[in-house]
């Protein structure tokens, strides 16, 4: 269940103020306040969805929208040429923080492996 009191929300409803980098009628982009790389930014869906798997419930035009602001992000950041990474963390395990979906780029500098070997 989606709960409104999560910052990304807050974001969308322009309550919390953010560094915006790209705007379209479905999503959001901005820069992270706490960079895990030298470009960090995040993107995000305006409608209520938690997760990937709840995203893949939403509209076509909502689904094209989000995959805009990611290209556009990145373009945005010239991290075209010289690569980046996307993630969504999923859950407790998967890492997730914030409990509205979102897509995490990273770049500007060689990001390293996924995970250290448990």
């Amino acid at each position: 269940m989606y709960n409104e009191d999560n910052i990304f929300y807050k974001i969308i409803k322009k309550e919390i103020p953010a560094k915006i980098i790209f705007e379209n009628d479905t999503a959001l982009s901005f820069y992270d306040i706490n960079p895990l790389a030298k470009i960090h930014a995040l993107v995000i869906p305006k409608g209520k969805y938690v997760n990937v798997l709840d995203f893949a419930t939403s509209s076509q035009s909502e689904q094209q929208g989000l995959l805009e602001a990611v290209a556009k992000t990145v373009e945005l950041l010239n991290l075209k040429e010289g690569g980046f990474r996307l993630i969504s963390n999923c859950g407790i395990n998967g890492g997730q923080e914030v409990p509205h979906l979102h897509f995490h780029i990273l770049g500007g500098e060689r990001i390293g492996k996924m995970v250290s070997k448990v």
